[in-house]
């Protein structure tokens, strides 16, 4: 054996081991659980959660319910065309729960998904809803306006699907599991009760108003537009409620978005719009 070999290995198992002892961690803070609903086992969160979805619910299911007549009495596209084009949409709004579901599980996670597509699913109504004012272009300029705000509407609207319901169950505590599964049961009951109410008020707000001496289209797929308005506020509660943290630019955007409707509520209902079939 070389001697220098083995005078390196005597140095190197007799060298001094360091006495000093590792400052023991601070004990961490006990998690503090999040506010509940008077009392009960109910996170407070999941009231924005249910309000997030009825809101949402009724946008959707309130702009599907007038988006053939707008196809074929105000783009004056024919039958067939409606028709593919109707068909296409929905299944677009199937389609892009997938990559929802990418998104959250491999980047952003539920909630920052939620969110952001939320933005995207606002944005989509804006552009809808200013693609049905007759004074801005001319028909081209509508059909552009329409298609884009009815993909972003179909990413918005699919992106958030498969994150909503989880994000709600996640609220809940694993020894709550009677309440998660009442919570459920209410959640889906805001989701039929929005389908179910917008069925009703959105043909009566195209019809029995007026906006520019026609159907207002405008109108119909605005006020759409603004419960999903609330719908990101609620969103963005339900993560404050429960957290005690949430995203400043996210909060910045939420607290902002409305403004884009106000020039389109002040083209339709200040001087421009008649009101015809309410007492």
């Amino acid at each position: 054996m070389n001697p220098f070999q083995k005078n390196e290995s005597r140095e190197t198992f007799f060298s001094p081991v360091s006495t000093e002892e590792v400052p023991p961690r601070p004990p961490s803070l006990p998690k503090k659980p999040p506010p509940k609903i008077c009392g009960t086992n109910y996170p407070l969160s999941i009231v924005f959660i249910v309000v997030n979805e009825f809101c949402e619910r009724f946008s959707y299911y309130g702009m599907k319910a007038v988006l053939t007549l707008y196809f074929l009495y105000f783009l004056h596209w024919n039958e067939d065309t409606s028709t593919s084009v109707y068909h296409a949409f929905n299944s677009l709004c199937y389609f892009t729960p997938i990559l929802g579901a990418a998104i959250a599980d491999s980047w952003l996670g539920k909630f920052k998904t939620i969110m952001y597509l939320s933005l995207v699913y606002v944005f989509g109504h804006v552009i809808k809803s200013l693609g049905a004012l007759p004074i801005l272009g001319g028909h081209t300029v509508h059909i552009f306006l329409s298609l884009v705000g009815l993909t972003l509407i179909a990413l918005g609207t699919g992106g958030i699907k498969p994150c909503v319901a989880a994000f709600g169950g996640d609220q809940f505590e694993n020894k709550h599991e009677k309440e998660r599964t009442r919570y459920f049961s209410v959640f889906y009951l805001s989701i039929n009760a929005g389908s179910l109410i917008s069925t009703f008020i959105t043909p009566m707000l195209r019809g029995d108003v007026q906006c520019f001496g026609d159907d207002c289209y405008a109108l119909a797929f605005g006020v759409p537009g603004l419960l999903m308005v609330i719908a990101l506020g609620k969103s963005s509660g339900a993560k404050e409620t429960n957290n005690h943290c949430c995203l400043p630019h996210v909060k910045h955007h939420v607290s902002n978005v409305h403004k884009l409707f106000y020039p389109f509520l002040t083209l339709t209902l200040l001087g421009k719009c008649s009101f015809t079939g309410f007492p």
